[in-house]
């Protein structure tokens, strides 16, 4: 069994009065395909931001590899190794998707190699044939895999995608899926947070169900959505 990347213990967050996080703890291992999914005010978004540091907890620890990430700003958690995708993609508008690449590329370390890096994360992208476009010139799928490409530019040990593939159409969600795949074999951890739930169960050897901020469930897909207060909560039986 691979090692523990990323371990969250206690993880709390609180809005004012409002509790968004309450001791949640999840575990991932080294390569490891993980789906994150839970209603709409679930908590999801804001455990991922207290991971990748756009919110500090209140409560709890976070480590990824060994290493304490609690307190250190996002740039400083992205050198160790953690990336994350955007629910709405963020390029820099006035760059190239080239460009767009080379500046995590940079930031990363690799100057004497940028651009042929740039190139090399748009090929595995499958976005090559647009490295001189700007973004606003993309389809909504590109932009997605301009997002991914800005992302894997940083050779992450562990790559969270936020519902990568909203708006998307069924081929397009099986694109980024395949991709995903792809981005795994390579050695990287994945955790999927996503409503669809056909991607998230195909692409996830295990799921994490979030529910008014509680982790209430967490374990093989098939186990999970057959729990009844996952099915009661999240899949709506009635």
């Amino acid at each position: 069994m691979s090692e523990v990347l990323l371990k969250a213990e206690g993880v709390g967050k609180r809005f004012g009065g409002f509790v968004a996080l309450h001791q949640v703890d999840i575990e991932l291992r080294a390569g490891e395909r993980l789906g994150l999914i839970g209603p709409n005010g679930s908590g999801k978004s804001t455990f991922v931001n207290c991971i990748s540091g756009d919110f500090a907890a209140h409560d709890g620890k976070v480590t990824l590899g060994g290493a304490v990430l609690d307190g250190l700003k996002p740039h400083r958690r992205a050198r160790l190794g953690l990336a994350r995708t955007f629910q709405l993609p963020q390029p820099f508008g006035s760059l190239s998707v080239l460009e767009n690449v080379r500046v995590p590329v940079l930031f990363a370390g690799q100057a004497p190699s940028a651009t042929a890096r740039a190139l090399e994360c748009l090929e595995q992208v499958e976005l090559a044939g647009k490295a001189d476009c700007l973004p606003k010139e993309l389809t909504q799928v590109e932009l997605r895999r301009l997002e991914l490409a800005r992302a894997i530019a940083l050779n992450p040990k562990l790559l969270i995608a936020d519902e990568a593939m909203a708006g998307l159409s069924n081929a397009e969600v099986d694109q980024i899926i395949a991709l995903l795949f792809r981005l795994n074999a390579a050695g990287t951890a994945i955790i999927m947070i996503e409503h669809i739930m056909r991607a998230v169960t195909a692409f996830a050897e295990r799921l994490v169900v979030f529910v008014a901020g509680r982790k209430i469930a967490d374990g093989p897909p098939r186990a999970v959505l057959a729990l009844r207060d996952v099915e009661d909560a999240y899949l709506g039986r009635q």
